[in-house]
């Protein structure tokens, strides 16, 4: 009967809504101490959300940068010089030669067009006006494999190629720099004080990897090679580059098998004896590939470390969370005393927590995503969002929320009522 009696004056248990109301309430209450908790909770998703959506837009540009350079196409660069046991780099040796790339063209099956090239930075002038800038000497097949096209005038042609014409194609940038907004076709510029003849100017097309057409000049192989470098090869023509485009995409392999075992054995080369190949055979497709898995790697890692401020912001959590139990013990024993059950503390003192995350958690995605969004209009990348990054940092929140909020929670359930209320 007693029982009974007790049973009908058990208050109501009290709904998640009025947990939640009670949660915001007490943390409202003490603004400044929630803002500083979820401080480490806002920069952890921040620095998540940021630095993936960074990654993945310069992944992104980069790639597509690539890509520019032609997934069908495998180039070929010359040897590197050693100066003090120090590499100079690929390119720098004169290990290929004209006579390459024709037996290349001639006897390699799937290639489809072949080009050469030998560069050299140069200054050029026209009237008074100058510039430094890159000349690039090439053979009538470079436009095509390159994508290269015209806004006015035309390319040299292989008559003018062989007959080591001094006619010249400019980048767009060049142009913009010599002439401005006036006409150069037809003009006469001077490269390292020889004279050459504007044929054409260059449609504007972008850096591409460490290259920027827009800031090139082109002139016949022949005559670079005599009048601004000199046949420097003992085996005629030196070039610095071939560039191979394939019938298809799903040849690059048969293509670099045959056009190594064709040089080795125009260049006395063999591997079973030790010899080491004095050229290096890239594709896009590689660049691509081992780009995405610097980047990947390397946001990984990043994410990694802000998984530790997530952490650090958890401990954060918890720690005031359990200050906040001492603060408030009297309160506890009255809320006790009028009949909150232990689950109701609990709750509450969980919800507490979850909110502080949650709030943290959210701010830090809008945090992150103005960032990345700054970032990618700064620096002229794509603003990428990922959406599992966003998943993960909310996520997280919850998760850190409720390991941060257990043990206070747990803490705050478990006090006596008679104590609590004799608490100052």
């Amino acid at each position: 009967m007693q029982k009974e009696r007790l049973s009908t004056l058990e208050l109501p248990s009290i709904s998640t809504a009025e947990i939640l109301v009670m949660a915001i309430a007490a943390l409202w209450s003490n603004k400044l101490r929630t803002a500083l908790t979820m401080l480490g909770v806002i920069i952890g998703i921040t620095a998540v959300i940021a630095v993936t959506s960074v990654g993945q837009g310069v992944q992104s540009a980069t790639e597509a940068n690539l890509q520019n350079l032609g997934a069908d196409i495998l180039r070929v660069r010359a040897g590197s010089v050693n100066s003090g046991n120090v590499s100079q780099g690929s390119g720098s040796a004169t290990t290929l030669t004209w006579s390459d790339a024709q037996a290349i063209a001639s006897q390699v099956r799937v290639a489809e067009t072949v080009t050469a090239y030998l560069e050299q930075n140069a200054q050029v002038v026209y009237a008074q006006n100058n510039t430094s800038t890159t000349v690039l000497g090439t053979d009538t097949n470079y436009a095509a494999v390159n994508s290269i096209t015209l806004q006015s005038g035309r390319f040299f042609t292989e008559e003018e190629l062989e007959n080591a014409q001094a006619v010249a194609i400019l980048g767009a940038t060049v142009k913009d720099d010599l002439f401005g907004s006036s006409e150069a076709v037809g003009a006469d510029i001077r490269i390292q004080g020889q004279r050459y003849s504007v044929l054409g100017v260059a449609n504007e097309k972008g850096a591409q990897g460490r290259d920027n057409p827009d800031e090139q000049i082109y002139v016949p192989l022949m005559n670079m090679s005599a009048r601004l470098v000199g046949n420097n090869a003992l085996n005629g023509i030196a070039v610095q580059g071939i560039s191979v485009k394939v019938t298809e995409q799903a040849q690059l392999e048969a293509a670099d098998f045959q056009m190594t075992n064709l040089l080795r054995v125009r260049h006395n080369i063999h591997p079973s004896r030790g010899d080491e190949d004095d050229f290096q055979i890239i594709s896009a497709a590689d660049l691509v590939e081992t780009l995405s898995s610097t980047v990947g790697l390397f946001t990984i890692m990043v994410v990694a470390i802000a998984a530790i401020s997530l952490v650090v912001g958890g401990i954060g959590i918890a720690n005031i969370m359990l200050v906040s139990v001492v603060e408030r013990t009297r309160e506890i024993g009255v809320r006790k005393a009028v009949g909150a059950t232990n689950r109701a503390i609990l709750s509450q003192f969980l919800a507490e927590a979850i909110a502080i995350s949650a709030a943290g958690g959210g701010l830090g995605v809008g945090l992150g995503v103005a960032i990345a969004r700054i970032a990618a209009t700064l620096f002229d990348f794509p603003f990428v969002i990922s959406l599992w990054a966003m998943a993960l940092g909310v996520g997280l929140s919850f998760v850190i929320g409720i390991m941060a909020g257990v043990i206070p929670a747990r803490s705050a359930a478990k006090l006596d009522p008679i104590i609590a209320l004799r608490s100052d």
